[in-house]
């Protein structure tokens, strides 16, 4: 696909603010590993060799008589006979880190919260679970719960802006006086209400807060409806008897997505901060799901552990920190003052 000149001015003002541009790039490592995550923390191997047979226990459960056990229920693979036998008739190729984000170290000498060591490398929480394992799962989990909730509160939200803006008059009138009522209402106490009466999930919550988290973009998109629905190329198309929603869509919403697309890193920003804070208050997800919300909470419950603390406010703070830098490098590429030759 080829790119016109401004494009390629604003991808070169994006590359040289150095800072976003690598912020970038370690955003999306860190993405990328999280989503292969069953291939770096799991409590099964990738693959095992028995007895010249090949399987693929991270895909699909085996009974443990598959092992040489002597049940049909599914293996435990860090059961010490069936670990034995495998390593007697074959081998095992094991993720680097042995535990899922549920899994329970039973092995370790000293209770939990366990202290990082050879087996857990960020400790145990106070159930015994891997805390390394927990943390890749529940970024994974905050990553793609902040996307979904940034582009269905983007899409609502430049879709009202863009009514407003183009008919603007009572319309626009009415949809302002909602926005003013709508944004009074006590968000905090509406989601305790839900979480109260509705089992919280990642699709409740997604919807809940999609509820709220749309009218950030609504004033943006609808200045820009304002602005544009008077200029010359808008009025000739209404005179040559174009539809409204072709106008809108075709002739003045690329223009606004230019204010949109700056303010969206800063969304997701806000959609995983969301999610974090009713995890630590404990209107998230449901209990024993792998979250940064809930790694919080452990820390602050077990000020004896500070490396659940520790860790929980170093990985938000760098994720968060690299959003942030990712969106001012967005900011200053769609800028004129920068991308004018």
């Amino acid at each position: 696909m080829r790119l016109t000149p401004l494009t390629r001015r604003r991808l070169d003002a994006f590359r040289r603010n150095r800072r976003g541009f690598w912020s970038l790039w370690l955003f999306l490592a860190v993405f990328l590993l999280t989503l292969g995550a069953e291939l770096v923390a799991n409590d099964r191997p990738i693959l095992v060799s028995y007895d010249g047979t090949l399987y693929a226990p991270i895909i699909r459960d085996y009974p443990e008589t598959s092992f040489g056990g002597d049940f049909h229920t599914f293996a435990d693979y860090r059961d010490p006979m069936i670990a034995g036998n495998i390593a007697e008739h074959g081998w095992a190729l094991w993720p680097p880190i042995h535990f899922s984000y549920q899994s329970v170290n039973t092995e370790r000498a000293v209770p939990h919260p366990a202290p990082p060591g050879a087996g857990n490398w960020l400790g145990t929480d106070d159930q015994g679970r891997d805390v390394a394992a927990r943390l890749i799962y529940g970024l994974r989990l905050s990553i793609l719960f902040g996307l979904a909730l940034t582009v269905v509160s983007s899409v609502v939200g430049v879709a009202a802006g863009a009514v407003q803006g183009y008919f603007g008059g009572k319309v626009d009138l009415v949809f302002q006086r909602f926005l003013e009522i709508w944004g009074g209402l006590p968000h905090l106490l509406i989601l305790i209400i839900v979480a109260s009466i509705i089992k919280p999930g990642f699709w409740t919550l997604l919807l809940v807060l999609t509820l709220f988290s749309w009218t950030s973009l609504v004033s943006v998109v609808r200045a820009e409806f304002l602005r544009a629905r008077n200029f010359d190329y808008v009025r000739a198309a209404k005179a040559l008897g174009m539809d409204d929603l072709r106008i809108m869509s075709r002739h003045i919403l690329p223009n606004a997505m230019v204010a949109t697309l700056t303010f969206m890193p800063f969304i997701l920003n806000s959609s995983i901060v969301s999610l974090t804070a009713l995890d630590f208050l404990g209107l998230g997800l449901p209990p024993g799901s792998p979250s940064l919300g809930n790694l919080l909470a452990q820390g602050k419950e077990n000020l004896q552990a500070p490396w659940l603390g520790i860790t929980g406010f170093i990985v938000v703070a760098a994720l968060l920190s690299l959003l942030v830098f990712v969106g001012e490098a967005v900011r200053d590429a769609f800028d004129p003052r920068k991308t004018t030759p």
